[in-house]
């Protein structure tokens, strides 16, 4: 799908001036607001964005104020899986 914004285009250039590739700023501006309503998963994210790796996802999530979707229940199963895993050893 492509969306197309119309612009006058002083204010385009300024804008482009100021915040560089508008394209990706509002590409990446559309996939954080999604991550954040949970239409998105961070792999999706790293996809979508074609970022290198899942640090560089985390790292861009977090540097637009969205953070890890990781709930109380999830660290509960993290421990026990740990736990289980540890226990048979």
């Amino acid at each position: 799908m492509q969306i197309t914004i119309e612009l006058p285009d002083e204010l385009a250039n300024q804008l482009e001036a100021s915040l560089g590739d508008l394209n990706r700023r509002a590409l990446e501006s559309f996939i954080v607001e999604a991550y954040r309503l949970k239409i998105l998963s961070a792999a999706e994210v790293q996809r979508i964005l074609k970022l290198p790796s899942h640090l560089a996802t985390d790292a861009f999530l977090k540097q637009h104020g969205a953070y890890l979707h990781y709930t109380e229940a999830d660290l509960v199963q993290d421990l026990d899986n740990l736990e289980r895993v540890l226990s048979e050893r």
